[in-house]
């Protein structure tokens, strides 16, 4: 943009000559062309010379090129003519011919975009995995052999045979052997995809475990391919359902080492999250092998009793822990199978009370209409008017509600009590005699019928077999007063009750003098024991009650209960308690008649906590609850 001269006009065109910018000016035999190149209108066809310098103008380029006058004259008319003025017709045509070329621009546009559109879709539909409703055995073959289980709502019964993974074997013995095709579901333990292939552990009932494997199939790249694409995106822990064939392999990570599964199709029944609190594997790990990894490389984590409450499902799924939970349950069969052998009738007591059950123990309260009840702390009032009822022999299973801030390893909040009691003819040593009889037939059982989970639970939490006596171990109070003394204990006016110190130096004790871990502390203090205990007929100070031991910690409290109801008044008010509407009916019980008796309570999450030899009762409960815990 030259400036112009006191003319108005550019400069270049007031001067005989004018500079040009071009880096390599054409030669002079190339201008014809070059002019014959200037795209103008017909009508305004410039001169040659003209043409040529406005194209060089147009271009910016260095040239220097002399003007005669005429020619800078020329320019001058050329710069300063007007266009002339468009028709309508033309305008209309121009417009129309612009809007059909921008018409023309969007519709191709839009054609691009469409294609495109389309091969995405068309890529997407090849990749996707489709959920897969399974509704009938007999018409698989027209289902997909992967993808997630649309969700099971009892739509059919599929015809599916699932197998228990210990079924499976290379043996003669085994149910289904190598060639065979199964149905197997379990929660996916572990999943490891390379390349083409992929090995996966199926675990069932916490402990069981198998290996199944995939390989990518050359006659079927694509439908290999997908399949990869779907194994890697389970996840660990996820609920899956596997079809597979059973083929010999040596795999001694699962405990079915003999035999593998080749995977024809596999679905995802529930699937868990990709983020889990902790992995089982971490929480089946014992304390000592945690401890040994810690100056490692690759140290394992330490999972807190807070972080494995807080998740408790995910914690019980630890073959230890899970098999803690069947040990419990087979205490409860036993338990049952020695009580109904020997006569006894379960029964079941109410749990909303109108008073206290026993005295000294907190209790919990709620309101019941209008007026005060109180969860029950055990079923002691009730199955003692069982024995008013004539039912000579009863037991319960049952909760127990204790509102006791006890913060020890040993204390829980609410526990399942494992209660009887029993008419007896002359004296109490008769319940002893079948308290010794249930407790043989249980720790006999666990370890003659639940010898594997016992093993499972041993590897994770040491610890040995019980030894107990063929006939009651029953140690009286003075000759355990004599023997915590000689431990160094004072023991005052021996009228007191024994802490956990006390009851563990007398347990190690009696271990080295009789070669017991059960036995039975007899003639407690009156004192100590709660209303309904019968005194020592020699010297009240004393009682006909007793506490039970496993390994030199309290297990169980019972005694002969006082059926006489004047004695049972005069203990009450000697203990200065409130004889309440709930105790009175059960005083009123005894004046109707009622047998003698006696009984004894068990606490079975303490049970299973010290038989098992572990360090805190909260592994024996399913869902723990304590003062600082009601969740989950």
């Amino acid at each position: 943009n030259p400036t112009g001269g006191g003319s108005g006009q550019p400069s270049f065109l007031a001067s005989s000559s004018l500079h040009l910018f071009h880096s390599n000016p054409p030669r002079d035999e190339c201008l014809p062309g070059l002019w014959r190149s200037a795209v103008l209108p017909r009508r305004l066809r410039l001169p040659s010379t003209v043409a040529l310098l406005l194209m060089f103008i147009a271009r910016g380029s260095p040239l220097r090129l002399p003007l005669s006058a005429g020619g800078a004259s020329t320019i001058r008319r050329y710069m300063s003519a007007k266009p002339a003025e468009k028709t309508e017709e033309e305008k209309a045509a121009i417009k129309a011919a612009r809007e059909a070329r921008k018409a023309e621009k969007e519709r191709k546009k839009l054609e691009k975009k469409a294609k495109k559109e389309a091969e995405r879709a068309a890529a997407e539909a090849a990749n996707r995995i489709d959920d897969v409703q399974y509704l009938s055995f007999d018409q698989q073959d027209g289902y997909a052999p992967m993808g997630d289980m649309v969700r099971t709502m009892s739509r059919s019964r599929t015809g599916r045979d699932f197998i228990d993974i210990t079924d499976l074997g290379a043996s003669d013995t085994a149910k289904y052997k190598p060639g065979s095709t199964v149905w197997a579901r379990g929660r996916l333990h572990s999943i490891r995809v390379k390349g083409g292939s992929c090995f996966l552990v199926l675990r069932q009932d916490s402990f069981n475990t198998v290996q199944a494997c995939f390989f990518k199939d050359k006659e079927d790249p694509e439908g290999s391919a997908k399949m990869i694409r779907y194994l890697k995106s389970l996840t660990v822990e996820s609920v899956i359902d596997l079809e597979g064939v059973v083929a010999e392999a040596s795999v001694k990570s699962c405990s079915v080492q003999d035999v593998e599964l080749n995977v024809k199709r596999i679905h995802a029944v529930s699937k868990a999250g990709a983020m889990l609190p902790f992995l089982v594997e971490d929480a089946a790990r014992s304390e000592e092998e945690v401890e040994a990894s810690q100056d490692t490389d690759r140290p394992f984590p330490r999972l807190g009793q807070e972080l494995r409450l807080d998740n408790r499902w995910m914690d019980l799924r630890a073959p230890a822990n899970n098999a803690i939970m069947r040990i419990q349950s087979a205490i409860c069969q036993l338990y049952r199978e020695s009580l109904y052998s020997q006569g006894f009738v379960e029964i079941h007591t109410p749990k909303l009370i109108a008073g206290e059950s026993e005295s000294g123990a907190g209790v919990f309260t709620t309101d019941y209409f209008g007026t005060v009840a109180c969860l029950a702390q055990s079923p002691q009032l009730y199955k003692q008017m069982a024995i008013s009822s004539d039912l000579e022999r009863v037991f319960e299973i049952g909760p127990v509600f204790r509102a006791e801030k006890s913060h020890t390893r040993r204390h829980l909040c609410e526990f399942t009590g494992l209660d009887l009691e029993m008419a007896i003819n002359d004296h109490y040593l008769e319940t002893l005699e079948v308290v010794h009889e249930v407790f043989k037939h249980i720790f006999t059982g666990l370890e003659t019928r639940h010898a594997k989970e016992l093993a499972i639970i041993r590897e994770q939490y040491p610890s040995s077999a019980v030894t107990f006596t063929e006939e009651p171990c029953i140690v009286h109070w003075p000759e355990a007063m004599e023997i915590l003394k000689g431990e160094g204990f004072d023991m005052g006016d021996e009228m007191g009750d024994l802490t956990g110190a006390m009851e563990l130096a007398l347990g190690a004790t009696i271990k080295e003098k009789y070669g017991t871990d059960f036995f039975m502390l007899d003639k407690y203090p009156s004192e100590i024991r709660p209303f309904y205990t019968m005194p020592d007929p020699d010297d009240d100070r004393f009682s006909n009650s007793y506490d039970i031991f496993l390994r030199g910690q309290e297990i169980c409290s019972g005694a002969q209960r006082c059926h006489d109801p004047d004695l049972v008044m005069e203990i009450i008010e000697k203990k200065d308690m409130e004889a309440g509407d709930g105790l009175k009916t059960y005083v009123e019980s005894f004046r109707h008649g009622v047998s003698p008796h006696a009984g004894a309570g068990f606490g079975l999450e303490r049970v299973v906590f010290l038989y098992l030899g572990l360090d805190n009762v909260r592994k024996a409960s399913m869902f723990p609850r304590d003062p600082n815990r009601c969740t989950p």
